[in-house]
């Protein structure tokens, strides 16, 4: 079961203001009169009083969640070694363009994704669910990959061996991962390969990406799951761009990873 946040936070912003702003069209004056005829005063209902003092906290988080900056948790190591599982990470929402809440309709058109950025989306397959991921191809793109190798239009993308894997998944470290510098685009970032008998794993493909949708994929190469399985991101799914670490909880040792908070996402 997914827990709405942004539906919850839209609800109780509605409800405290509607009921703040009745209270103050009817109830309130009727209070004032009867203070003011016989003396006493008349107190002010727990539920308005708490109305009042909740909705501008909430109006304010709605509109900086949906239109400015949203927090997210990195819940798998797809993402690996840019992000780990226990990373919070600040998205900036107005990145792609404005959408209104919960429906995503996009209403202000701003920017496009550009190669190498890491974004987020819902999951095409299931809109509920927020994915983050590193935009490899831009619509019209030519996506090719043999092993671990990647071609964008006919050109490869240059890769650079920066040793073994030295994060925080045992597993990856037990499996001979190695690690790889990349650039996309703009974007120099790391990436997370996998090798048996010496041989980089990979499976071939060629796709062409259509328009109005992006390609995406995972740092950790072989353990995301991304564009190459289930297909293109439609453009009104995006969400954001993902900028900053803000928060890390290492959750192998339990313990706060202090030098990756305020680190900027590549």
């Amino acid at each position: 079961m997914n827990f709405d946040f942004q539906a919850i936070l839209l609800i109780l912003t509605v409800l405290t203001g509607v009921i703040w702003l009745l209270d103050r069209l009817f109830f309130a004056r009727n209070r004032v009169e009867f203070e003011n005829t016989t003396g006493k005063p008349l107190k002010t209902p727990v539920i308005v009083d708490y109305s009042r003092s909740f909705f501008p906290v909430l109006l304010i988080v709605l509109i900086l969640r949906s239109f400015l900056v949203e927090p997210f948790r990195i819940p798998s190591g797809s993402m690996e070694p840019t992000l780990y599982p226990g990373d919070f990470i600040l998205v900036n929402k107005y990145s792609y363009g404005v959408h209104l809440p919960l429906s995503g309709t996009e209403i202000v058109k701003v920017g496009e994704p550009q190669r190498g950025e890491v974004i987020v989306f819902r999951y095409p397959k299931d809109p509920s669910l927020d994915y983050i991921k590193r935009v490899v191809g831009l619509p019209g793109d030519e996506i090719d990959m043999i092993g671990q190798k990647l071609w964008v239009n006919g050109k490869p993308i240059a890769q650079k061996r920066n040793g073994p894997y030295d994060g925080q998944d045992h597993r990856l470290k037990e499996h001979g991962a190695t690690v790889f510098e990349e650039s996309l685009g703009t974007h120099l970032h790391r990436i997370v390969v996998m090798y048996k008998d010496g041989i980089l794993r990979g499976r071939a493909f060629h796709v062409t990406v259509p328009d109005g949708h992006y390609f995406v994929m995972g740092d950790n190469r072989d353990n995301s799951n991304d564009s190459r399985f289930w297909g293109f991101v439609p453009r009104e799914n995006l969400v954001g761009r993902a900028f900053m670490i803000w928060m890390s909880w290492n959750t192998e040792e339990k313990n706060i990873q202090w030098s990756r908070i305020g680190s900027s996402i590549e």
